[in-house]
């Protein structure tokens, strides 16, 4: 599968410079620093099943592999060349990770297959309805009572944060760049269904104010889940039978007119 999808923006905006990518976040962003928290604020245990989305060169899941061999760990991203990156770099460190080719806001696993989601710098490479369908299918691919943990581009909190966040803006687009630069990420968690949203902390990089967050998916969710799923197949049957009583109801002579009722494809 290649990742040639419409509007679909590579590492560092062109494919030129996605051998550049882990340099520059290394020297740019205290790349060891926020994931190493990120990663502390999860708190994982040796059983849990993690997905980290928009993985990129695989720097997260070699710090997860670091600290447990028995993690069972998904890397997930659209980009056929950072995935040849994190797949040199576990070879060169003699690591095995598990790496998927797929897109964020369309991913192959069912439902309620992971305890813990990641998502380091992804989100603001997005618009705003591939953020929201992203967020829908963490939610989905989450158990109930697991966590999503985000490091993302954030409200700049100062004057200089302000000024150097303009990089990113411009390299991802102002429209992209939007909802993280405005602060409204935590407002899209809690629209995607998440609870106990909250901004764990921020760091100040050369490209701005970088925040991590952490959201859960409530217990609730798989009960309310089934309930939508029962009360949208009852919704359906009850149309069929409506619509059924409405043809049968017809009038002989106008049944004989229209001729028979269309069928679905």
């Amino acid at each position: 599968m290649g990742h040639r999808n419409a509007g679909y923006v590579p590492a560092l905006g062109r494919d030129i410079l996605t051998p550049l990518y882990d340099p520059l976040v290394r020297l740019t962003t205290r790349e060891s620093t926020f994931k190493g928290r990120l990663l502390d604020e999860a708190g994982i245990s040796e059983s849990a099943r993690i997905l980290d989305v928009g993985c990129g060169t695989g720097t997260l899941l070699l710090l997860l592999r670091r600290r447990s061999k028995s993690l069972l760990a998904i890397g997930l991203d659209g980009d056929m060349n950072v995935l040849a990156i994190a797949r040199s770099k576990a070879g060169r460190r003699r690591e095995k990770i598990a790496l998927a080719q797929a897109f964020c806001f369309d991913m192959p696993f069912p439902e309620c297959a992971f305890d813990r989601v990641f998502s380091s710098l992804m989100l603001h490479h997005l618009t705003r309805a591939e953020k929201i369908r992203t967020l829908q299918e963490i939610f989905r691919v989450l158990r109930p009572g697991g966590e999503m943990y985000v490091a993302d581009w954030s409200r700049p909190h100062n004057l200089l944060m302000r000024i150097l966040a303009f990089s990113v803006r411009l390299g991802d687009s102002f429209a992209r760049t939007a909802d993280n630069l405005k602060g409204h990420l935590p407002a899209l968690f809690r629209d995607a269904g998440f609870e106990g949203v909250a901004e764990l902390t921020r760091f100040a990089t050369l490209y701005g104010t970088l925040a991590l967050y952490k959201a859960r998916k409530p217990l609730m969710a798989a009960a309310q889940q089934q309930a939508r799923i029962v009360g949208s197949t009852l919704h359906e049957r009850i149309g069929s039978e409506l619509q059924h009583d409405i043809v049968d109801c017809a009038p002989r002579s106008a049944r004989a007119t229209e001729g028979p009722p269309p069928v679905d494809g």
